[in-house]
């Protein structure tokens, strides 16, 4: 009981084994880079001045929801955008924001 295949040569290993004995493969994925929940709520509450723009790295896109932020624009797409955001898995996060 408790026991998973391990994802590098498909051996029997126990759940909590972070790698592998017999090939020293990673056995759990590591989340690095940037946080989605981070985004969502930085495009939610603040996406019409772009900040979540300018966490996720995407600076020239950032300045322009700043220069355009009077319109009211950059807050209805931003607001899409969080929605979108927090629909998404953080595998599907990391793999379209690598951070």
């Amino acid at each position: 009981m408790g026991m998973v295949y391990c994802r590098g040569c498909g051996a029997q290993i126990h759940e909590s084994a972070v790698t592998c004995p017999q090939c020293g493969a990673a056995q759990q994925e590591e989340m690095t880079g940037k946080n989605r929940v981070t985004a969502a709520i930085f495009a939610l509450l603040l996406g019409g001045l772009g900040i979540h723009k300018f966490y996720l790295g995407k600076t020239l896109q950032g300045v322009v929801y700043l220069v355009f932020c009077w319109t009211f624009i950059p807050s209805l797409i931003s607001f899409i955008e969080g929605i979108i955001y927090l629909t998404k898995t953080d595998k599907q996060f990391a793999q379209q924001y690598p951070g």
